[in-house]
């Protein structure tokens, strides 16, 4: 069974940065891209960030160049880097990761941005 936990989130000023971190206890990376997803209200989830086992990363084009996706393998977590913070940015981020054809997701962790 896939477990995924996000931590990390919280309330900051614009300009500001969080680190939010997906821990995946058990799971092993090989063979899977991991995502960061997020929903803001009255929106729809979107696709923030991926990265392969093999480290090939792919971005939003409204989060390139502030925001960095990386993997600790000794930890099974997925990291996601958020410099640069805008209010655009406040939402729910969830963990992801696509198995065998199914979708699994984390609680989700607010990330709020004031200005």
């Amino acid at each position: 069974q896939v477990k995924l936990v996000e931590s990390g989130g919280g309330l900051v000023q614009a300009g500001g940065s969080l680190r939010l971190s997906c821990a995946t206890p058990g799971m092993i990376f090989s063979g899977n891209t991991m995502n960061w997803y997020r929903q803001a209200p009255g929106k729809l989830r979107e696709l923030v960030a991926g990265i392969s086992s093999g480290g090939m990363t792919n971005y939003a084009d409204s989060v390139k160049g502030r925001f960095t996706i990386s993997l600790d393998n000794a930890k099974n977590t997925v990291l996601l880097q958020m410099n640069s913070l805008k209010p655009e940015d406040t939402a729910v981020y969830y963990c992801n990761v696509v198995r065998s054809g199914l979708w699994y997701w984390g609680q989700g962790t607010q990330v709020t941005v004031s200005s």
